[in-house]
């Protein structure tokens, strides 16, 4: 049933590129601070090696995985198959926040469709792969993405957008450090 792999290879990379939805799971280093874990849809998923893979960080009302990378780099990407045979797979790493003008982010976003309200990348070197066999989890069927985050980015513009991150993403539920407070016009 379940087995673990060294690299992705290009069956692996196939079975993620059918996958709608992933997972990610951080966790700072205090025992009373919050795990997080936020489920992420849209087509923000690459890999970019056999070994890195890398997500669109999406405005979002929290910033927990960005406080904890920052503070420990500890991750988990989780996908599960939600159509077709049943499987599971977690990517294990250490991950890096690119935020926008970091070294690496100019290079790392060609690798994406442009998508409204992106905040950073979450790159992530990967260090165990497992899968399992995922043989509780659901079928569901995929209908689309939801528009709502694109429209809400669309509608408050580069700059609206900057401001809310600066006025909601600056620390995490713990008070962690989050986003890197910037000027409106970066």
């Amino acid at each position: 049933m379940a087995e673990t792999f060294d690299a992705i290879d290009e069956s692996l990379a196939a079975w993620v590129r059918d996958q709608k939805m992933f997972f990610v799971a951080t966790a700072p280093k205090s025992d009373e601070g919050l795990v997080n874990c936020s489920p992420k849809g849209m087509d923000t998923f690459r890999i970019l090696s056999p070994n890195k893979v890398a997500y669109l960080d999406l405005t979002g009302s929290g910033v927990e995985t960005i406080a904890h990378l920052k503070e420990n780099g500890r991750i988990v990407i989780m996908m599960c198959a939600f159509e077709g045979g049943p499987r599971i797979v977690r990517f294990h790493g250490r991950g890096k926040v690119l935020e926008a003008g970091s070294p690496g982010y100019a290079e790392t976003i060609s690798e994406f469709t442009a998508i409204p309200g992106v905040r950073s990348i979450i790159l992530i070197h990967v260090t165990r792969i497992g899968d399992s066999c995922g043989y509780s989890v659901p079928l569901y069927d995929y209908r689309g993405n939801r528009e709502v985050l694109t429209k809400w980015a669309v509608n408050k513009g580069a700059d609206g957008v900057l401001d809310y991150q600066q006025n909601n993403n600056l620390k995490s539920l713990d008070g962690l450090p989050g986003l890197t407070s910037r000027p409106a016009s970066a």
